[in-house]
């Protein structure tokens, strides 16, 4: 027979998953977006970082959004043969409720074998829960950045995606289902 605390701990529910509609981020979305990289970076960006990367033809910012509320965000440059994801957040008290996962799964349907095929990515190595993240999504560490950011002499593992059949398989079976 249990004890009532075992029997607690293991009847408490996995947080549901959180469906978000993902769209180009505007300008208005700044202030929920700035606040959301305030509460979950150490060295957070700042609003003319973010503008100053945004006016770059090659530069695309998106936002999660669950009713009318921003929960995540992410910004990322195209390439000739990749994309780079250069900032990726979700809102704090939101996580582990596939938010992060619906976004990167959003940026994986822009791959192909043909022109992109691969994502790229920085992260700090500190930062294990993104680490374990996106390695959970597929990605996989390629090297090590000695003394990356310039506000510390922190490393950082250079993380990858690669576009592959499996890849395109899935899409083609989601697309299938869809239609």
């Amino acid at each position: 027979m249990s004890r009532p605390q075992e029997a607690s701990l293991t009847t408490q529910a996995r947080p549901v998953p959180l469906p978000v509609h993902i769209r180009w981020m505007i300008r208005r979305d700044m202030p929920s977006v700035l606040a959301i990289e305030r509460h979950c970076f150490e060295f957070p960006w700042l609003e003319e970082d973010f503008i100053r990367c945004l006016r770059q033809r090659n530069c695309i910012g998106m936002v999660a959004e669950a009713g009318e509320r921003i929960v995540g965000f992410m910004v990322y440059e195209l390439h000739k043969n990749r994309l780079h994801i250069l900032n990726f957040a979700v809102h704090e008290q939101l996580r582990r409720r596939g938010i992060g996962g619906q976004m990167a799964k959003k940026l994986i349907t822009k791959l192909s074998h043909e022109r992109r095929s691969r994502i790229m990515l920085e992260i700090r190595e500190t930062n294990l829960a993104a680490q374990l993240f996106f390695r959970s999504l597929g990605f996989r560490a390629v090297s090590v950045l000695r003394d990356f950011y310039e506000d510390t002499p922190e490393d950082a593992y250079l993380m990858q995606f690669r576009y592959s059949a499996a890849v395109a398989a899935e899409d083609h079976r989601a697309t299938r289902l869809a239609g």
